[in-house]
């Protein structure tokens, strides 16, 4: 379908989204999640594939010579307990990959996009008098464990399904709905997080020269940790070092054996990011041998995403056809932003071009401008905000249009065939 063509919605996809979001699932447990999406495919037509990476679902619609384009969306949800009030909230649990009984929300919009694709899927598969070429769709597990992408490339996707001639997918934001941003070049942090355990000796608390503290170690630990980005890291280079979790001890009178810290990297340079992790090693084990501790500390990697780097061409021949649509005044530019994602796998390891972009899906209500400079994107609810939870219309029409135009700016019209 040309950028200028109506994209036809169904008012059914409301209650699919609303059901996804009510019955959210953790990251390779997306087992309700894939059955629906498998016999939604299976309704419009395409080839199915189910068990792909554990959980994730392909779908495969060959319509004569062409290219190839593969849209993705993924399906997984967080450990965070909703509280938007909505009245398709959930009220899930989930035992998580440690043995903890959590609560399950889709805080991330991830229920919007898988609704998104199976609709621009449907859509698509309707219209197979308009394009030519092949249809790839992959519903992915585990995005937000940094584990997904990969699970589904580990499984063999490109040695069981047509190699990509270009990577589509998007991210809803908090952004007024009808806007939507993307940035050439690299656009979301690569991360790394990592959990360093710090062993000291347990003592009572009232015969502290029989210990060695590990909650003294790991608070001058974290101390010096905040050096790192602020005198290591050259001025002109972007980086966050988090820590996010500390634990040590369970009683006012007792030094325990053990801290625990869990910290986040962002960078944007694989020279920044080793020079960050070979700090943050150098620190660890520093801190260790200036307190005394008898046992090494340890270091392991907890999740990584490499750095998402959209293709200046491709994203540029998508955002003209978005302008032709929304308008070139709903088109934003938000410069490399600190998430992370794990999408760039698959263009990566198809040797394919990337087009990723951010869909609007606030309120415009609650925005002044509705551009970057907007106070309200300082106060709206976020991404991973247990309050937020995207306006279902028109950002589920606009997901839509969105996937289904920029697919059609690759698959040629069907006149076009070879």
């Amino acid at each position: 379908m040309t950028p200028h063509q109506h994209v036809p919605f169904d008012p059914a996809l409301t209650d699919l989204y609303q059901d996804l979001h009510r019955y959210p699932e953790l990251g390779f447990q997306e087992h309700r999640t894939a059955r629906i999406v498998a016999d939604r495919l299976t309704a419009s037509g395409f080839e199915v594939t189910t068990g792909i990476g554990k959980t994730g679902v392909v779908g495969i619609l060959r319509n004569g010579s062409g290219p190839t384009a593969l849209l993705r969306a993924d399906m997984d949800a967080l450990p965070v307990r909703e509280e938007t009030g909505l009245d398709y909230a959930s009220t899930a649990t989930a035992t998580d990959a440690a043995g903890k009984t959590v609560p399950v929300d889709h805080a991330c919009g991830h229920d919007l996009h898988t609704t998104c694709l199976l609709g621009a899927a449907d859509v698509l598969a309707h219209a197979r008098e308009s394009w030519a070429g092949t249809l790839l769709v992959v519903f992915q597990p585990a995005e937000e464990l940094g584990q997904g992408a990969q699970a589904l490339v580990d499984d063999g996707l490109y040695d069981r399904f047509p190699t990509p001639d270009v990577v589509l997918g998007q991210h809803v934001a908090p952004l007024p709905a009808g806007r939507i941003a993307g940035h050439p070049g690299a656009s979301y942090a690569g991360s790394d997080s990592l959990r360093v355990r710090l062993a000291g000796r347990g003592a009572h608390g009232s015969m502290p020269q029989a210990s060695v503290d590990p909650i003294v170690m790991a608070a001058e630990t974290v101390l010096r940790l905040q050096t790192v980005v602020s005198r290591e890291i050259p001025s002109t280079a972007t980086a966050v070092l988090t820590v996010g979790s500390i634990h040590a001890g369970d009683a006012a009178n007792v030094i325990p054996g053990e801290a625990e810290l869990q910290l986040n990297i962002r960078s944007y340079d694989e020279a920044v990011r080793q020079r960050i992790l070979d700090a943050v090693e150098r620190i660890v084990r520093g801190e260790a041998i200036t307190s005394g501790a008898t046992e090494e500390p340890t270091i392991t990697p907890i999740e990584r995403f490499p750095v998402v780097v959209n293709d200046d061409a491709a994203l540029s021949r998508t955002f003209a056809a978005f302008a032709s649509w929304l308008g070139p005044e709903n088109l934003l530019d938000p410069g490399a932003g600190a998430g992370s994602e794990d999408v760039g796998i698959l263009a990566t390891s198809a040797g394919a071009p990337l087009s990723y972009w951010l869909l609007g899906g606030t309120d415009p209500g609650l925005f002044t401008t509705g551009d970057l400079s907007d106070p309200a994107l300082l106060t709206v609810p976020s991404n991973h905000s247990p309050h937020y939870a995207p306006v279902p219309h028109p950002t589920l029409e606009n997901g839509v249009t969105a996937l289904v135009t920029a697919a059609g700016t690759w698959l040629p019209a069907a006149a076009q065939r070879a």
